[in-house]
């Protein structure tokens, strides 16, 4: 599980995050959307100490964050939109045996597991192509299979459709499916739910750093639109 408490980030003067309680339960799918500048980044930034709150807690599966960064980084994989600065090798299928590699699984595991991953986002097949030669929607499905090649507990998308095709986007959409149904808790940030609402258990918004909705998709659907979040009708 992933709880923030009373968690208040600031930026200068101004808090980004302002206070915010939250709680993620093992193989829960939760949405977390609102408007640009809403602090969505800013708060999953601290779920695997990324970022250090100025004031409350992040607990990890009932571990401070603060007190145990490795436990939290090994049990929380974050993706982010932007991933150009993660890659740590020159190949796609390198790049995505990393992290098992780290892990000290045997071959045939790792291989396995890049496989598997890029299978789910529409790459299988081209682990050996250069990661500088994709472009940025290819890219970035790397980065997500990266990710979930990490068998994690938890894992965190920050708004993963950007830049891909319909059959990649329906793809991650199934795998994050089946990582839901296996037990990992996914966060997927993101300011439109056309691809998530119906995987969601929850959707979360906030706005001025603040949860401004907490409830299953479909009991706030006008307070969503009012957020700049976009619900499909």
């Amino acid at each position: 599980m992933i709880e923030t408490r009373d968690l208040v980030h600031r930026y200068g003067d101004e808090p980004v995050v302002d206070g915010v309680s939250l709680t993620v339960d093992d193989g829960e799918f939760v949405v977390l959307a609102g408007a640009n500048g809403s602090g969505k980044t800013t708060l999953v930034r601290h779920f695997n100490g990324l970022l250090t709150p100025d004031e409350g807690q992040v607990v990890v599966d009932g571990t401070p964050v603060a007190e145990d960064l490795v436990a939290a980084r090994t049990s929380v994989g974050i993706v982010f939109q932007n991933p150009r600065d993660c890659f740590v090798a020159a190949t796609v299928g390198a790049d995505i045996a990393f992290g098992p590699e780290n892990l000290g699984l045997d071959r045939a595991e790792i291989d396995r597991r890049v496989t598997a991953a890029l299978s789910a986002v529409d790459m299988a097949g081209r682990g050996d192509e250069r990661i500088d030669e994709l472009s940025g929607g290819e890219q970035e499905r790397v980065a997500v299979a990266g990710a979930l090649a990490m068998d994690l507990d938890h894992l965190v998308l920050d708004e993963p459709f950007t830049g891909l095709d319909e059959p990649a986007r329906t793809g991650l959409v199934d795998h994050l499916d089946a990582l839901s149904g296996s037990g990992t808790s996914v966060v997927v940030v993101t300011h439109d739910l056309r691809d998530v609402r119906s995987l969601a258990d929850r959707i979360v918004a906030l706005a001025d750093g603040r949860v401004a909705v907490n409830a299953p998709p479909g009991e706030a659907d006008d307070e969503l639109s009012s957020l700049g979040v976009r619900v499909p009708w």
